[in-house]
């Protein structure tokens, strides 16, 4: 009997970790779609956020957003499929599920052909709802008066994401005054890739070590058992990893969408967690904090958490109200929350020896992702001390850690924050010279 593996490789990294599924850990079907996770509020429910210190109210929000649920961005995620299962079909080696599966897969590639990448219904709604309980988490911020600066890349997913997010608060409050940019200008911040040579090579490496993990074996018979009625015709005509990674995603990104059909049968729950396993893994390999890239990667965001700190700034000394929001990709995201040391996503990890446990790439950009500081001080009409300034982040609007003492609870002191990060961007020069 033929088994329908991946060819192996080998890592730097440990792998034991794929060698038996952990029982601990582990995601949901869902959550296993790692970076298709449709946003998880507030249908898993609304986070509860703490109070205020005594005498202090929020007056200034900065905010990164990823774009919410989408199309998948490429037409071959589509178009493979139904290409390779018509291969069989013609030689009538479709079982009536493998049947049933293309007949869909046709109906689905052929509504994604002007939709690539973009936002679906349920990613419009997403931004609603953020917007909607940003506003009314933190009303004293939204006054009428208060200016709301967003800007976008110049990608349409996150040029709409930005809009219904503003549109929903220009909608609780007529009052606001709100500009928005979508250009050239904002891309060097909104979604940088810098490549100068060392991070280039760090990039190079973790890309290497990630298509690595991502090609391991693990046994996918019953995926082709239920498509096709020979395996020996599977094994000679079919690219069995294209075809399970495709239908894999197109499988998981359904939750993106109201009225796609679900090819979780398709799978074992094994198969599930095994993929998620190994993008997890390719994600942290990619931009989390490792030796193998010496942390490099997440300083690519440099630029972004500068222009934060200048952004906070200047907020601290005007007493008026204000919000800066942008909106990217994941791509900026999972690294800025790795740059910024949220909660333990900060942490150095060489081992892949139970990742899960500490790393868990669902939680930090599931579609709609977003990071929002929060900003207090004691008279919310004046501007004051920046040392009696308070702020407090939100990952996905949980409340989460800093990386500096907290004054009480997740609430820290800016100066201390701000010196702190300031002092990781000023150590770049150091740290990484050529």
């Amino acid at each position: 009997m033929k088994r329908f593996l991946i060819p192996a490789a080998t890592l730097l990294f440990s792998v034991a970790a794929f060698a038996v599924v952990p029982a601990d850990n582990m995601p949901d079907s869902l959550q296993a779609g790692s970076q298709y996770f449709a946003y998880p509020v507030p249908e898993r429910g609304i986070p509860q956020l703490s109070p205020a210190p005594k005498g202090y109210t929020p007056f200034h929000i900065e905010h990164y957003g990823r774009h919410g649920s989408r199309w998948l961005t490429s037409l071959n995620f589509y178009e493979a499929p139904v290409k390779q299962l018509e291969i069989a079909e013609k030689q009538g080696k479709l079982t009536p599920r493998g049947q049933e599966v293309l007949n869909q897969m046709r109906d689905i590639l052929e509504q994604s052909r002007t939709r690539i990448g973009e936002l679906s219904p349920l990613g419009h709604r997403q931004h609603r709802g953020i917007a909607n309980r940003m506003y009314h988490n933190f009303p004293s911020v939204f006054a009428p008066g208060t200016h709301v600066d967003a800007k976008s890349t110049k990608v349409i997913r996150c040029i709409l994401s930005m809009a219904n997010e503003v549109a929903e608060l220009q909608a609780l409050n007529p009052g606001l005054v709100i500009t928005m940019d979508a250009s050239t200008t904002t891309q060097p911040i909104l979604n940088n890739s810098d490549l100068d040579q060392g991070s280039f090579k760090a990039a190079r490496k973790a890309a290497h070590l990630s298509e690595a993990v991502d090609t391991l074996p693990f046994d996918k018979s019953y995926f082709f058992d239920k498509l096709f009625t020979d395996r020996d015709f599977v094994a000679d005509n079919i690219d069995s990893n294209s075809l399970f990674n495709n239908l894999f995603y197109v499988t998981v990104n359904a939750q993106s969408h109201d009225d796609h059909p679900s090819f979780y049968d398709l799978f074992t729950p094994e198969m599930i967690t095994r993929k998620w396993l190994a993008d997890n893994a390719s994600w942290f390999i990619s931009v989390g904090n490792s030796a193998e890239s010496d942390g490099r990667v997440p300083f690519n965001q440099r630029f972004l958490l500068n222009e934060i700190l200048q952004s906070a700034d200047t907020a601290m000394t005007s007493p008026k109200l204000s919000a800066n929001l942008r909106f990217g990709h994941e791509t900026v995201l999972i690294p800025l929350t790795v740059f910024l040391e949220l909660g333990h996503y900060g942490d150095e990890i060489n081992d892949l020896n139970n990742l899960q446990d500490r790393w868990r790439n669902y939680e930090i950009f599931p579609m709609g992702s977003n990071i929002q500081f929060i900003f207090y001080r004691p008279q919310i009409n004046k501007a004051c001390d920046p040392d009696k300034i308070l702020v407090k982040a939100l990952l996905n609007e949980r409340e989460i850690s800093l990386p500096v003492t907290p004054v009480t609870g997740n609430y820290y002191r800016w100066t201390d924050l701000r010196d702190y990060y300031q002092k990781k961007l000023d150590s770049f020069d150091t740290r990484y010279t050529e």
